[in-house]
């Protein structure tokens, strides 16, 4: 298992004491938490820290960002999604994720708890019961009250002696205002005093320093000298390095231009990161124009109350917490929250639509990056705007299904369908992206009921509609062993050739389903031509999804006529395929299958590595294999060929050693032609 530290935008001053203390712990305890006021940077500890300890745990670093996370609901999805478990599996997430991590030597690290304590400390505590071990380390501003938890608190930067706080300020002023001379005495002076006022917080030191792009460090020391006499006009008891932070950021807040202000109020609504379009989309209005947005933009990052992440923006959240009390103050709070949510159900409307032209793939990594914020305009549309809320998990459903979040499909999914119960076009799409998703899961009786109340309500809605529910019930026969009925079905929906199965998605995912039948009925020369024409349908259009089942297909079908190195060359293309889209369903068949075309060529070695490797991929969607139930003969022949060509103890051997390894590096040798 490979490790995800996320990388370091900026330079890392000091913490050297902290670092070798925690080193040490990291060897003594199994959960950490690391506590201390926002701002003062335990992230940046925990980072350094994970990084150096690495090597102690074969299975890796997982890190898990909790910051995006407005409720518990998603938090076990988040670890999943970090630990790479893509469950497709009916049971609770909990379980498959203790299951999951039961075996594994590795660092877990949960960044930023402190808003869902509750929550950590029951999963934590599940956690560390059924995986002995894993190490949790956490950062957050109170412990988990978990037993066993050894707490350290994280303190500012010292002022004296080493001065770790001026190095800190130097750091970032040289970055905002290149020509200041801090050797100067008078400014020597004047920064010693900030570091000093600031108490050392990094922050609070960060924020200051980037002010220096536009003001004179004399009036930044001024400011802040009159400032920190005042009160921050609240009545929470904040602890004093909290009040000196909170009133840090105030000041911040007041530097910024008009614009910038309202801007950063109304950004406060994202809950991950963010791109320039959606901040337009949802921020603009009355003065702050759609230009005004992006020079805003510009101004935030410049003073640091937004980070430059790629071509999207992060906002940390004891910023984002000032922002949404501003935001409170401005009135906004509602309004914000529906033009968020609107501007989501258009995102979603769009991936949709773009599902099956060139930007497929694109659109994948776009769902992605705004998961986070999909959930929140879902959370925000079940109450506001129910048939909205099917709308979107409509839209985004069948993504999440392609892409492992199979329970956050499901659950948003029943939700938005029991919200409201109105038939629609948008009700009969959400029973469809249910049905799939819970197929997915490998529940075949409920997929069989909700194909035939979505065919019940296609009536309403036209051809599309009706090529969807077709789908979804084609699927599920396949699934279930009956290909002949899926073939009637399938062809039942797109009625009399000639047709285009280009025309939508659902036209070309009846195509794949009659083409799937026509492999499992034995019609091997029909099916071939098919995913031939099918394939080269969806290269012109650089569609990667349909284009992987064709491979998928073609693969098999090589297989079955006696031609294993053509069934070679289209699993390692389904697998190239499945990649770009993250599918580790797909992916798991295509291994399979690569293993068993390589088995018939005689590579017992070969054959039995890559079949430890999909056995590896299997366990991260929590299903034995799957699949038709034609592949139960290929699977079993792969390793009665593999076992004979180098015995049976050499096959388990290779089989058992890649099975426990990541799948990812063989993945990319496969993809490279190297194997």
């Amino acid at each position: 298992m490979t490790s995800d530290i996320p990388d370091e935008s900026t330079s890392f001053v000091g913490r050297r004491p902290e670092l070798r203390q925690l080193y040490r712990e990291l060897s003594q305890h199994r959960l950490i938490t690391l506590t201390g006021p926002g701002g003062v940077g335990k992230t940046r500890i925990a980072m350094r820290a994970a990084r150096a300890a690495e090597p102690r745990f074969p299975d890796g670093v997982r890190w898990a960002p909790l910051w995006p996370l407005r409720g518990d609901q998603l938090l076990v999805a988040a670890v999943c999604d970090a630990v790479g478990l893509a469950d497709h599996s009916a049971r609770t997430p909990v379980a498959a994720l203790c299951e999951w991590l039961a075996d594994k030597r590795l660092l877990l690290v949960l960044d930023s708890c402190e808003h869902l304590v509750a929550a950590c400390r029951d999963l934590v505590g599940d956690l560390l019961t059924a995986a002995p071990a894993v190490t949790v380390l956490v950062t957050s501003r109170q412990p988990l009250d978990v037993v066993g938890e050894w707490i350290t608190e994280v303190g500012p930067l010292p002022c004296t002696g080493d001065n770790d706080a001026l190095a800190l300020f130097t750091d970032r002023a040289g970055t905002a205002a290149p020509d200041l001379q801090l050797t100067d005495p008078a400014n020597a002076g004047a920064a010693a005093e900030i570091c000093r006022r600031l108490e050392g917080i990094p922050l609070a030191l960060e924020l200051a320093g980037a002010q220096l792009a536009h003001s004179p460090l004399a009036r930044v020391a001024e400011r802040i000298g009159s400032r920190f006499d005042v009160l921050d006009g609240t009545e929470t008891a904040w602890t004093p390095r909290h009040r000196t932070l909170r009133t840090a950021i105030g000041w911040s807040h007041e530097l910024c231009e008009p614009l910038e202000r309202l801007l950063w109020a109304r950004l406060s609504v994202f809950r991950g990161t963010f791109d320039a379009e959606s901040a337009g989309a949802v921020c603009a209005g009355g003065p702050l124009t759609g230009d005004g947005v992006r020079t805003a933009l510009a101004g935030l990052a410049a003073k640091s109350v937004i980070h430059r992440e790629g071509v999207r923006f992060r906002m940390l959240d004891t910023l984002r917490e000032y922002g949404r009390m501003w935001l409170a103050e401005l009135g906004e709070v509602a309004g914000v929250a529906d033009r968020h949510a609107a501007h989501f159900v258009g995102f979603g409307c769009r991936a949709e639509l773009g599902w099956l032209g060139p930007e497929q793939v694109s659109w994948y990594g776009r769902v992605a990056d705004a998961h986070v914020d999909l959930c929140t305009a879902l959370d925000h549309l079940l109450h506001a705007a129910p048939e909205r809320a099917q709308e979107l998990s409509a839209a985004i459903g069948f993504f999440w299904s392609c892409c492992g979040h199979l329970h956050e499909a499901r659950d948003y999914l029943e939700r938005a369908l029991a919200a409201h119960d109105a038939p629609g076009p948008a009700r009969t799409r959400a029973l469809w992206a249910l049905g799939v998703a819970v197929l997915l899961q490998g529940d075949l009786d409920t997929a069989e009921t909700l194909g035939r109340r979505c065919a019940r309500a296609a009536r309403e809605d036209g051809a599309d509609a009706l090529l969807a529910a077709g789908y979804l019930i084609g699927l599920t026969h396949l699934m279930a062993g009956r290909p002949l009925t899926a073939f009637t079905v399938a062809e039942q929906v797109l009625g009399p050739p000639p047709d285009d199965p280009f025309a939508s998605a659902g036209r070309l995912r009846c195509h794949l389903v009659r083409l799937f039948a026509l492999t499992a009925l034995g019609r091997l020369d029909e099916a071939r031509a098919q995913a031939t024409a099918l394939r080269h349908g969806c290269e012109v259009r650089g569609e990667y999804w349909s284009r992987s089942y064709t491979d998928y297909q073609l693969a098999l079908i090589a297989l079955f006529q006696g031609r294993p190195e053509e069934s070679a060359d289209h699993a390692r293309a389904m697998l190239a395929a499945k990649q770009h889209i993250g599918d580790k369903f797909g992916i798991a068949l295509g291994l399979d299958l690569l293993a068993a075309a390589v088995a018939a060529q005689g590579d017992g070695a070969a054959a039995a590595l890559v079949y430890g490797g999909g056995q590896a991929v299997w366990r991260t969607v929590g299903h034995p294999q799957r699949g038709t139930p034609e592949l139960r003969a290929v699977r079993e022949e792969c390793e009665q060929r593999a076992r004979a060509a180098i015995g049976d103890e050499a096959y388990a051997e290779v089989f058992d050693r890649a099975a426990e390894q990541s799948p990812e590096a063989l993945l990319a040798r496969i993809v490279a032609g190297e194997l």
